[in-house]
């Protein structure tokens, strides 16, 4: 058994409307190298011109993780030769960053650790590679290439896959707050290098140090480091440690696996040097108390916590929640108007989240949620017709009466109508009635889904209950 050593590199795109040096668009999804200019081309003769917008996201970043931010700062070219790098040198920060030092605490065995910062410097991105599959050639996008990014860099302090994660999930949220970024890795926005090694227990000396690129998913960044630690940890158990080498190298997804890429460079090998072509960056007090205005105060685990006390939540359920900072924020508008706070949550965590989960945010506001739910306890909508009714104020919108009334779903209490339906359904369903008397609660259920399902789900279920009821007694 060896210990684990884990430190991370994590590459945001800030949410900035354009790149870092030119005045180049950063949305998302814009046809290739549609949104290029001479400059984050790397055309000769052109000059980069800071964003000031991106030097203030930088100065939040490092108020909401605490660091020192530092009053002069420097751009670098740091030099390597890939095709989804025009100018053949990116421009980054190296031996002078904006921001160093800070934390993040995450649960250890059930303690508070803080997991602790290097730096977080300011620096360009890269281009987009794209490798056709079957082909022997790929194809470089460069509207990514300029747009700005800070990257994050910890201590080796994380000790397991899961507390990486946990960690990753606790920056992305405090990022969120802060309107740094809005962290979607399924775009790139939120990206993590992982740099990992095993070491003896009780040693303080580290085992080889080896870096797996680019991993774009939560899932994928525990499956990558739990993958290279069953690697390390066979090679060292059967005496091949040297076999592990400073390498950077990949993580496939599809073949479960890191794959080697190539040696891991030093800095030495990047020759960095202080870009000629900018100048020094020098910030006032006032220039970083403006842009550290309005910073949450409540880190991940505080916000978590409150949220199992004050709502009365679960650590399952605050947690997740939390890890979103939409969710969050619209579970902290409609829990606090609520006098049940958990059939908030428990509605945002199920019907809610199916279709958050589609990648186009939430679309119903605090406001609207509260009416749906005052609705259905007042009598007015049953449980099956408010998700309907949910749906489509999240495909199309407006109110939920107007959507109630445009759907026909008004809940249905006439007594002699659910008489007559029920008698038949009982009628038609002997099986059932006989399994019931029984004593299988199971077939009331079946009696309750055919009213329900003949009543295009309309029926009141408090009355539809007690006639199935009185029925079954005659």
């Amino acid at each position: 058994m060896y210990d684990i050593v884990i430190g991370l590199e994590i590459h945001v795109e800030m949410k900035t409307k354009t790149k870092l040096f030119c005045g180049c668009s950063t949305e998302f999804g814009a046809a290739p190298n549609t949104q290029v200019c001479p400059v984050c081309l790397g055309l000769p003769g052109t000059l980069p011109q800071v964003n000031k917008e991106a030097i203030s996201l930088a100065i939040r970043a490092g108020g909401v993780f605490g660091s020192t931010i530092q009053p002069i700062s420097q751009f670098s070219r740091k030099n390597y030769m890939y095709p989804d790098l025009p100018k053949a040198y990116q421009i980054t920060q190296y031996q002078e960053p904006i921001c160093i030092g800070g934390g993040i605490e995450v649960m250890r065995e059930g303690e508070r650790v803080m997991i602790r910062l290097e730096r977080i410097h300011m620096e360009e991105d890269p281009g987009k590679l794209m490798h056709p599959e079957y082909e022997f050639f790929s194809l470089a996008d460069y509207n990514r290439s300029g747009i700005p990014l800070i990257e994050i860099v910890t201590k080796p302090d994380l000790r397991s896959p899961e507390e990486a994660v946990e960690f990753l999930k606790a920056l992305r949220t405090q990022l969120e707050f802060a309107g740094i970024s809005d962290c979607r890795m399924e775009q790139g926005s939120l990206r993590c290098d992982a740099n990992i090694s095993l070491k003896e227990p009780g040693t303080e000396i580290l085992g080889t140090r080896v870096e797996i690129k680019n991993i774009n998913s939560f899932r994928e960044v525990q499956k990558a480091l739990e993958k290279e630690v069953k690697r390390q940890s066979d090679l060292l158990r059967f005496g091949e440690g040297e076999k592990i080498v400073q390498e950077t190298r990949k993580w496939d997804t599809g073949k479960g696996r890191t794959i080697s890429m190539r040696s891991k460079e030093d800095a030495e090998d990047y020759r960095f040097f202080d870009d000629p072509d900018l100048p020094v960056i020098q910030l006032t007090q006032g220039q970083i108390e403006a842009a550290q205005a309005d910073l949450p105060t409540e880190t991940a685990i505080q916000r978590r916590e409150r949220f199992q006390m004050s709502y009365g939540l679960s650590e399952e359920e605050a947690t997740k929640l939390t890890e979103d900072a939409v969710l969050a924020r619209l579970m902290d508008q409609a829990g606090e108007g609520h006098s049940d706070p958990r059939k908030v949550a428990t509605w945002i965590l199920t019907e809610g989240l199916c279709l958050y989960r589609s990648g186009e945010g939430f679309r119903v506001d605090a406001s609207t949620l509260l009416v749906l739910l005052e609705t259905v306890e007042s009598g007015g909508l049953s449980h099956s017709a408010a998700k309907q009714v949910f749906e489509s104020l999240w495909k199309i919108g407006g109110t939920v009466d107007d959507t109630i009334q445009v759907l026909g779903l008004q809940q249905n209490s006439d007594q002699d109508e659910l008489t007559d339906l029920i008698a038949k359904i009982v009628a038609e369903n002997p099986q059932a009635i006989a399994e019931i008397r029984a004593g299988n609660g199971k077939a009331f259920g079946f009696l309750m889904g055919a009213v329900m399902k003949e009543t295009k789900g309309t029926a009141n279920p408090k009355i539809a209950k007690a006639l199935i009821e009185a029925e079954l007694k005659r």
